[in-house]
């Protein structure tokens, strides 16, 4: 019944779109897998992952991988999709890997202004929980694959999906297939989907496009005040809720130090020429000198760059009390920290302590820190996706960066797998909305993608 579901909706969706929208087999069939795996609710803990596995296994079957190199792994009550696109072994070199996610970070019909689980659209967006975070990749990776096999296209060496299932919560999948798999050990890199991509300005004009070479390191810590607690009619002077949100208001006050590497001030001095305005030119200001106060306090209130400046620590979560007439017995906030590289977790947390000078507050550590090295970027790969990108969009300038978020790369990084993130997506920062309220992705930006993997893969892997 759902897979009937969402075939009928691709239909009708297809029959909305104009017709050099979807003028190509390719077209159809991505706008197809889009289609059904958005509406698929692949949060944590529902169980639906393995089925949205099995459906992507199903495809590439159909389209002539062979069966055993296919495989759906379980994990828990999430899985992994490895599939192997074998090739001639003219060029002697290891497999490439190709990294994406099909879980899905949880969305709340309530909350949103279209339903998140069906994708729909407008005149320009794309909308629906994983459009962008990261059913685009899946999709465009997925259809990819399709698309070489039927051109009978065979590679000089062996292409690897490797999809896993909790990207966006314990990573458990992720840690499974990089350090547990000799057989994807053995690839020379990975290239993935979840991070990467083009800058575009308000009026649709390309900024830059940025390949992901490192990433920072992702804790998280839970912060509990215990109480004895009592009767709500007998306030007592000390409160866990209210020692609490001192705390909270400590961490929202502090700002950790401004950082940079040369790969930072490139990529700000670049942005900040194409980009113009008051904005740009506090970019062009920190690349000259990353110590102009009225420069850094600009970026840090912007969402998509605070983080390429420094380390950021935000308050995600809350838990407190047992009953509306009893005073608290304890108060708990979790606090997600994206540290600069370089910098200890032990420093981090030092910095925390510090700020919200309180030794009631007792900091635990439930997601430890995850330190990944660098991958230089090598030019074979620069070239590749050059070639990719330019297509789109001539001169468009080319930048190595660092993700302020977390991705499945650096495990495969401290595997010893080098990873790039080469993402297909071209947005305005503004337009971001992954892990938010009503995710979307420009259409243009969708169909525009259609040739990206085909153009890199050919590149890398052909003879």
């Amino acid at each position: 019944m759902k897979a009937m579901i969402a075939t009928m909706a691709f239909f009708l969706l297809a029959t909305s779109v104009a017709a050099q929208e979807v003028d190509s087999e390719h077209a159809r069939k991505t706008l197809e897998i889009y289609t059904t795996i958005i509406g698929m609710e692949t949060s944590k803990g529902l169980g639906n992952v393995p089925i949205m596995a099995e459906y992507l296994a199903g495809e590439l079957i159909a389209a002539g991988l062979p069966e055993e190199d296919v495989e759906v792994v379980p994990v828990d009550d999430t899985a992994v999709l490895i599939a192997r696109y074998r090739g001639n072994g003219t060029s002697g070199k290891a497999p490439i890997l190709l990294l994406a996610h099909m879980d899905v970070v949880e969305a709340y019909a309530e909350d949103w202004q279209r339903p998140p689980f069906e994708l729909t659209r407008d005149d320009t967006y794309f909308y629906g929980r994983g459009t962008k975070d990261n059913k685009f990749g899946v999709a465009q990776i997925t259809s990819t694959f399709i698309r070489l096999l039927k051109e009978d296209w065979v590679p000089n060496r062996d292409l690897i999906i490797v999809f896993t299932g909790d990207e966006e919560s314990s990573m458990v999948s992720t840690r499974l297939v990089a350090y547990n798999r000799p057989d994807l050990a053995e690839a020379e890199f990975a290239l993935n989907s979840d991070a990467g991509g083009g800058t575009l300005t308000v009026d649709g004009d390309a900024v830059a496009y940025r390949i992901q070479i490192a990433e920072k390191t992702y804790v998280t810590w839970e912060l509990t005040v215990r109480n004895p607690g009592g009767h709500s009619s007998r306030p007592r002077p000390d409160n866990a809720i209210y020692e609490l949100a001192h705390a909270i208001t400590a961490i929202q006050n502090y700002r950790f130090p401004v950082q940079w590497t040369d790969t930072t001030l490139e990529y700000f001095e670049v942005t900040g020429q194409q980009l113009g305005g008051e904005l740009g030119d506090a970019m062009l200001r920190f690349a000259a000198n990353p110590e102009d106060i009225e420069a850094t306090d600009r970026l840090a209130v912007e969402p998509s760059y605070v983080g390429t400046t420094r380390t950021t620590c935000v308050v995600t979560m809350l838990r407190a009390g047992h009953a509306e007439n009893a005073l608290p017995q304890s108060a708990t906030a979790t606090v997600n920290c994206r540290i600069f590289p370089g910098v200890p977790v032990a420093e981090v947390l030092q910095s925390l302590e510090d700020a919200i000078g309180n030794d009631d507050v007792v900091f635990e550590e439930i997601y430890p820190g995850t330190v990944s090295p660098i991958s230089e970027l090598r030019e074979d790969i620069r070239a590749a996706v050059s070639e990719a990108v330019q297509e789109r969009y001539p001169g468009v300038p080319m930048l190595g960066y660092m993700e302020s978020g977390g991705t499945d790369g650096m495990h495969f990084r401290n595997a010893g797998i080098p990873t790039w993130g080469v993402s297909g997506v071209f947005m305005n920062p503004d337009d971001n909305y992954a892990h938010g309220l009503n995710e979307r992705v420009p259409i243009k930006t969708f169909y525009g993608a259609l040739d990206h993997w085909t153009i890199m893969l050919k590149d890398l892997a052909g003879d």
